[in-house]
C-alpha cells in the first residue's frame, strides 16, 4: 500500500444516512476473488433497479465518473465488519470518504487499506454535499479539506494518520517498533531468565 499526504480529486455526493457495509457490498458478491476487483459491486443494489442502473442515483450520473472523494451523511459504514466494503470503495477509485461519523470497524478497515475516513461536522458536510460535484484537496498533514470556497478541518486518530501517510497496515505499524520490542525482550530475559525456555 502506498502512503500519501495530499489528495486532490473530484468529490461526489451520497446524501444518505446509515449507509452500512451490507449496502456498500451485498454479501452475494463476496465470493468473487479480490484480484477480479470489487469496484463494480459498490452500492450494487442501491444503484440499480433490477439489473438496470438508476440514472438518478448520484454515483450513476456522468459527473460522478472518476470521482475519488465521497461525501455522505452520518453513520457511514455501520453494520457488519466485512472488509470487502472497503475493497469495493478502493477498487472503485475512492481514496477519501467524508462524513460526520463512521462505523468503528469500517474506519479501521479503511485506514488499513489506504482509505481516509474523514470526520467532519454535520453542518460542513451539508455544505460540501450542496457543492458536489466539486474538486477538493485533502491534506493529511494539516488535517484540512480545501475546496468549494472554503477550508475545513477534519478529525482523525493520530495513529491512523501516521498509518495513512506511511502506507502502513497494522503489521507495518507493529514492525515500526521492532527495535523497542527487541530491547524489551532482551531486558525481560535478563530480569526474569526463569520464564525463558532453555535452548
Amino acid at each position: 500500500m502506498t502512503g500519501w499526504t495530499t489528495h486532490q480529486g473530484r468529490a461526489v455526493a451520497l446524501p444518505l444516512e446509515n449507509v452500512d457495509t451490507d449496502q456498500l457490498i451485498p454479501a452475494r458478491f463476496m465470493s468473487a476473488p479480490r484480484s477480479a476487483g470489487y469496484g463494480g459491486f459498490l452500492l450494487h443494489d442501491l444503484r440499480r433497479d433490477g439489473e438496470a442502473l438508476r440514472p438518478e442515483f448520484p454515483l450513476n450520473q456522468p459527473q460522478a465518473q472518476g470521482a475519488s472523494v465521497l461525501v455522505a451523511r452520518r453513520n457511514f459504514g455501520g453494520g457488519s465488519s466485512r472488509e470487502a466494503a472497503v475493497y469495493a470503495l478502493v477498487d472503485a477509485g475512492f481514496r477519501v470518504v467524508i462524513a460526520p461519523s463512521f462505523g468503528d470497524i469500517f474506519s479501521g478497515n479503511a485506514v488499513n487499506n489506504g482509505l481516509l475516513p474523514a470526520r467532519v461536522p454535520e453542518a460542513e458536510v451539508e455544505r460540501l454535499l450542496a457543492a458536489c460535484p466539486t474538486e477538493l484537496v485533502v491534506d493529511l498533514e494539516g488535517l484540512t479539506i480545501a475546496g468549494a470556497g472554503e477550508e475545513i478541518g477534519f478529525s482523525l486518530d493520530p495513529v491512523w494518520r501516521q498509518k495513512l501517510i506511511n502506507g502502513w497496515d497494522d503489521i507495518d505499524l507493529t514492525a515500526s517498533h521492532k527495535a523497542a520490542i527487541a530491547a524489551y525482550a532482551e531486558d525481560r530475559r535478563a530480569r526474569a531468565p526463569w520464564v525463558w525456555p532453555k535452548v
